[in-house]
This record gives structure tokens, sequence and C-alpha cells, in this order.
């Protein structure tokens, strides 16, 4: 039986990458950050009774050190972050402490304890900002020039990996994934934001959404679907680096209107635009081309934006009976 190592493991991508490891045989340890209200922290994953949950933090190489000792993993998914861009900018040091050097504590751990476990690292599109290939696309050869504390902090990350793997031969390679959803995703992302917010204003339990940028343009897939390309480029014959995207944009508006159209609600009866939630600094469109990772592992999407979009809203609207 395989050993896995996630962390993270009790956010949205965790928790799906740990239902469908355990649902391919192997023996899953997370690694979770406690706080205050640990009730609350592990909502995701309270189901999967299999998981080993370690406490630890990326922050603190000895206990880094400590599980990959005591685990010897075969397989190691980094997906542990202060994952919310708008808040990076809020938290700048915090999240590169996390993200950046908390990924290379994790190497360190790996490189001096289990030096052949593979390695996967969540690397971001956020890493790309603004640059954009002549075609519209963002692919592994598109130069990175992030507008963000978190996708700087990613790019350090996914940099150290790639150093780390040509300088020791460690089998590390990176996802640099595009926006994944799912009913799992944090309520302060746009797409559960708004989709949590259009049913209660269905339900009648609020009025007013406020959002901020409606012409920002993203690429957005199923988080179930992309855990699975995780484990798909860790058993690839070689380390590499892979991006993983549906090729489709759409933008915040059109988001609005699907699920505001799908409630029988009018937006413009809803929708307040409001500065606070623009970034600094913008980032205007993210769209990928996953031929690399469908032409070498025969990865391919099986949601659709749209059903990605409905899966969410049935989701709410049981939770608010309606």
């Amino acid at each position: 039986m395989k050993k896995a190592l996630i962390t993270g493991i009790n956010g949205q991508d965790g928790s799906y990458l740990a239902e469908f490891l355990l649902s391919q045989g192997y023996d899953v340890y997370g690694i979770v950050k406690r706080n205050s209200v640990a009730e609350n922290q592990t909502d995701r994953i309270n189901h999967l009774v299999e998981v080993h949950k370690e406490y630890g933090d990326m922050t603190d190489l000895a206990s880094l050190m400590r599980m990959v000792q005591d685990i010897k993993p075969d397989e190691v998914y980094n997906l542990a972050a202060q994952s919310h861009v708008r808040i990076s900018f809020d938290q700048p040091i915090y999240t590169t402490n996390v993200v950046g050097i908390g990924t290379l504590n994790l190497l360190e751990a790996i490189k001096t304890i289990k030096p052949d476990a593979k390695f996967y690292q969540a690397s971001s599109s956020e890493m790309f900002g603004n640059s954009v290939d002549l075609d519209g696309y963002q692919r592994e050869t598109t130069p990175m020039n992030p507008v963000s504390p978190y996708g700087c902090s990613k790019l350090f990350a996914y940099n150290i990996c790639r150093n780390y793997r040509n300088s020791y031969g460690m089998f590390i390679s990176n996802g640099i994934l595009f926006n994944h959803e799912s009913p799992r995703r944090g309520t302060n992302f746009v797409t559960n934001k708004v989709i949590k917010a259009a049913v209660r204003i269905k339900a009648g339990l609020e009025t007013k959404l406020a959002l901020g940028n409606l012409d920002s343009s993203r690429d957005w897939g199923h988080a179930k679907d992309y855990v699975q390309a995780m484990w798909m480029i860790l058993q690839h014959d070689c380390p590499d680096d892979f991006v993983c995207a549906t090729g489709l944009t759409h933008t915040v508006k059109e988001l609005v209107d699907y699920v505001f159209d799908k409630l029988d609600l009018r937006p413009e009866n809803h929708i307040v635009i409001d500065p606070r939630y623009n970034r600094p600094e913008e980032l205007s469109r993210l769209k990928g081309d996953p031929t690399k990772i469908k032409t070498t592992l025969g990865w391919k999407p099986t949601y659709t934006f749209e059903t990605m979009l409905d899966e969410m809203m049935d989701h709410w609207k049981r939770e608010y009976n309606i």
C-alpha cells in the first residue's frame, strides 16, 4: 500500500485528493494546522475516517521533519497555502512565509529524510500575472510576471522545486493549475460567494451582493478533475511541469448572469460594485493551454463551466431548502 502525505488536506483540493487517493488504495496522511475551533477546520474531511490527521505547520520545519520521519511517504502533495489572492495583499509576509518558505521547508525535510519520495507542488496560474502569449493563452513556456504577493510566493516555490529537481535528482513536479471550484470552495472566493449569496437572495435572506471587477476573466474548472491531474502528474515516468486548465474563459459578469438567470433573479436589482474588492494591481485575464497535459498524460476535464456551477447551486439550495 502506497503512503501519501497531503499538506493542506482540510482544504478544497486536499479533501477531494484524499478521497481520490483512498479510492486508489493509498494510505493517506494529512497535515492540519491547528486553530482554536477544531470542529470547523476539518469539516471537509470528517467523513474520511481512514485519513491519518497530523498537526503541523509549513513554517515549522521541526514538525515537517517529524512527520516525514514517522510516515516516510511514497508521494507528497504540497497543497498548503494562504490561498486567497486578495488577502495576500493584506498579509504579504504571512503568505510568503507559508507558500514560499514553507515549500522550501518541506523540500528540505524530504531531501534529508526521504529523497526518493515523489513530490507534487501546487503551482498557480497567478504566477503568469498579465503575461499572455500572442494567441491569448498561457502555457508552460509563457513568461511569468506575477502581480500579487500570492503569485510572487508561488513563483518562488515553483522555481525552488525546479532547482531541487535539477540539483538533487529528486522527483519533483509542478502542476500549474488554473482556477478550480466546487461546493467545497471557500465562500470568500468569487464563485462560491456569488452562488451562496444568490441562493440566499432567492430565499429572501439577503438583498444585495457586493463585488469588485466584473470584467475579470478566468479559466474555471472543477476541483475533482484537477486533483486527478495531480495524481496523474506523479504517475508519469519522469518529473515535469504541466499547465492544468480548461482552455476556456468566462468573466465574473458571465458567472453572475448564469447563476442569477438559473435562479430567476435580475442581477441589476442586487449587485453592488464595491472598490474594496478590487486588487491593488489587477489581473485581468487567465486562460490556460492544457495541450501538454492532455497529450502527455491523457487528462481531460469531465465538468463544464455550467455543470460545475449547477452542482454548486444545488449544494446551496439544499442548505437553504429551496
